[in-house]
């Protein structure tokens, strides 16, 4: 049986990683907070760089730990892992790297906007403990930011192909811990619906996808999966 997977925040709030748009998520909390993650206001403000390099800093990402429901699907042979996560824990709970499909990109690498130079996010944070508020590029002076997709960027054509393909080939797709209202992401529910797929989705709060689902679980995200890759592995 061929599964696919559609994860979110929800699956890491278990580890320790606060979600967004959930009950007690970021954005409900602080709705300014969005303007952390949009490039247009990251690319004008300064004092936005400052503080999302501070919100970078302070990621608990940086300490957390694979959950059961990552290890779950860790153990699901051959199955694609599609993520709107940016923390690794996919990777780091056992799925092959090369199964996974990082839509949003990661927290861990970092990039100059002017001139393309790489780095890594550990060393810019390295240098705000040094003192520096918004490291620019040590290439060109561009300005630099963490390897992920912010709002207002186009996600790489590369990953969201693989992942389309992935959604159009499986038999079993389950979306666990999305609220499935980021575009184009949650669009891959409908590619998998209409190619076939039964649709399996896991999450705490309704989604608008809910009604084209074989089977709606609203039981919490570390239980729920666990017992779901049991019954696809049997």
């Amino acid at each position: 049986m061929t599964v696919t997977v559609l994860t979110g925040a929800g699956i890491s709030t278990e580890s320790g990683i606060p979600d967004y748009r959930g009950p007690d998520g970021l954005w409900r909390r602080d709705p300014a907070h969005e303007k952390l993650v949009t490039y247009d206001y990251y690319m004008a403000d300064p004092e936005i760089r400052r503080r999302s390099w501070l919100l970078r800093r302070d990621n608990p990402a940086w300490e957390a730990e694979p959950n059961a429901a990552h290890r779950a699907l860790a153990a699901l042979p051959d199955a694609w892992i599609i993520t709107q996560n940016v923390d690794g824990l996919h990777q780091r709970a056992g799925s092959p790297p090369e199964r996974v499909l990082e839509l949003h990109g990661n927290m861990f690498g970092a990039v100059c906007t002017a001139c393309g130079a790489g780095s890594t996010t550990r060393e810019a944070i390295d240098r705000i403990l040094a003192g520096e508020d918004d490291p620019a590029c040590r290439e060109c002076g561009g300005i630099l930011k963490t390897t992920t997709v912010m709002f207002g960027q186009s996600l790489d054509p590369v990953t969201l192909g693989r992942a389309v393909e992935a959604a159009e080939a499986c038999e079993v797709f389950v979306a666990v811990g999305t609220s499935l209202q980021v575009q184009p992401a949650a669009s891959l529910v409908m590619v998998a619906a209409e190619a076939g797929a039964r649709l399996v989705i896991v999450n705490g709060e309704p989604t608008p996808y809910d009604a084209l689902a074989d089977e709606v679980i609203h039981a919490p995200i570390g239980e729920a999966v666990p017992h779901l890759c049991a019954e696809l592995l049997a």
